[in-house]
């Protein structure tokens, strides 16, 4: 009969269904989450992260196995409070963040602070080295821009990250500290801007209730107003590296730059410890000074959907450095052609007036640099003031601004001096970086990667 004769041959039967060899099955379970401490910002963005979190992951990790504590967080920087002082640690695999870059933000000092605490580092210290985080942190994006997730998975898909979370996946991920006279002031894990991008915020800030329609309009009036701002900066450049900020290799999944460059941070620092305790003793430090438009570090590309190479596309997520772009006074056709090139395929470093440098190190010093007291009540007077005319700022108005403020991933420092210091691989992400080549990426360049 016709079913006689298709009957499947016996040498031919299929294994059971899931049979899978020893040494699979344990690279696959090994490094999974069994339980973890869930983070969600039902605020942020559309204000959708709840509904993101119980539609879209919370079935996986239910399928997956894994145990949640869901907190919903009620007030800005609950998610940091409760990781310094209330959360048992000790029980969950890993931490989830569920909203944009500013909740990841909130429980990278969480956990950062945490963990520095109970190991008795004095966080006020420019030169403590800190230790790393034992927990790993999964995003899943449900902000506005998402950044951090779009640098470190190359997409803003919370299937996607959540699927990163159950397989176990690991990241490693530097984190600069922010000081002001040995005090600690916040942890950078992007971007720290002074002058353009520090002036779009403080802006932007004055007009939130125009929406995310504010970011567009602060930038246009801060462009316009064309502020440059005189200072000092002094930088420790990263020495005997692999790579440099123009050699257009990217950052992807098992880079060999941050591979080879994290082992280089840990000898050299075994070294600096072995001969003498203070960094600054290795006599490496340059300075310059003169008038800037900008003042950028970039500890990642901070590429973004519409940004797609970001403002540093070479820059390394787990290196040890940090991207120290200088754009001096220009005209404003000048900057704007450095602006446009963020786009596109030309080289935005490959302008007579940017500068740009690998460091471990730097520090900023304003030429007119205000008390803090005075500075404080000055953001507070500007944050009152919701209309304001674009020739009040404007340097033909003869009132030109002696000082900016500091944007740090999305968050205005107080303090116009700082010392900023990378830590390398301080943090570990349920991610594996970027597997698929960007749009931009030139694959004729022999230092790519």
């Amino acid at each position: 009969t016709w079913l006689w004769r298709h009957t499947w041959p016996r040498r031919h039967t299929w294994p059971r269904r899931h049979t899978w060899p020893r040494r699979h099955t344990w690279r696959l379970t090994s490094g999974r989450p069994k339980r973890l401490l869930v983070y969600i910002n039902p605020f942020g963005g559309k204000q959708q992260g709840r509904r993101v979190y119980e539609q879209k992951v919370s079935p996986l990790f239910a399928r997956a196995g894994i145990a949640t504590h869901v907190i919903v967080t009620e007030y800005a920087n609950h998610a940091r409070d409760h990781l310094r002082t209330q959360a048992e640690l000790d029980d969950f695999d890993g931490v989830v963040c569920v909203g944009g870059d500013g909740m990841f933000s909130e429980v990278v000092h969480g956990l950062v602070w945490r963990t520095q605490s109970d190991a008795g580092v004095d966080h006020h210290s420019p030169e403590a080295e800190l230790q790393p985080c034992r927990l790993r942190i999964g995003i899943i994006p449900a902000g506005s821009t998402d950044c951090i997730c779009f640098a470190t998975v190359g997409t803003n898909d919370p299937v996607t990250s959540a699927l990163h979370i159950i397989v176990g996946d690991s990241q490693p991920m530097d984190v600069c500290s922010v000081h002001h006279n040995n005090t600690f002031l916040r942890y950078s894990i992007s971007l720290l801007g002074y002058g353009f991008y520090g002036d779009v915020l403080t802006d932007s800030e004055r007009k939130r209730w125009m929406g995310p329609a504010r970011y567009d309009f602060s930038g246009l009036k801060t462009f316009l107003t064309h502020h440059y701002y005189e200072g000092t900066v002094s930088y420790l450049p990263a020495r005997g590296i692999m790579g440099n900020p123009r050699d257009r290799t990217k950052c992807r999944a098992g880079c060999l730059v941050c591979q080879h460059n994290g082992r280089l941070h840990q000898e050299q620092r075994a070294e600096a410890f072995s001969v003498c305790v203070c960094a600054e003793c290795d006599g490496e430090w340059r300075t310059v000074r003169g008038k800037f438009l900008a003042i950028n570090a970039a500890s990642m590309s901070c590429a973004c959907p519409r940004s797609p190479k970001g403002l540093s596309p070479a820059a390394h997520l787990a290196d040890g450095t940090t991207d120290l772009i200088l754009v001096r006074k220009c005209s404003r056709l000048d900057f704007l052609r450095h602006l446009l090139r963020h786009t596109s395929k030309d080289d935005q470093f490959d302008l007579a007036f940017v500068d740009v440098h690998r460091v471990r190190r730097f520090r900023f010093t304003p030429r007119y640099c205000q008390s803090d007291s005075e500075l404080e009540l000055d953001l507070r007077e500007n944050g009152k003031r919701l209309f304001s005319q674009i020739c009040r700022d404007h340097p033909a108005c003869g009132c030109a601004p002696a000082y900016s403020s500091w944007n740090c991933d999305g968050e205005i420092l107080t303090h116009t001096a700082i010392e900023v210091g990378v830590h390398c691989q301080l943090i570990r992400l349920f991610a594996r970086g970027i597997e698929e080549p960007a749009v931009f990426e030139d694959f004729t360049n022999p230092c790519a990667i």
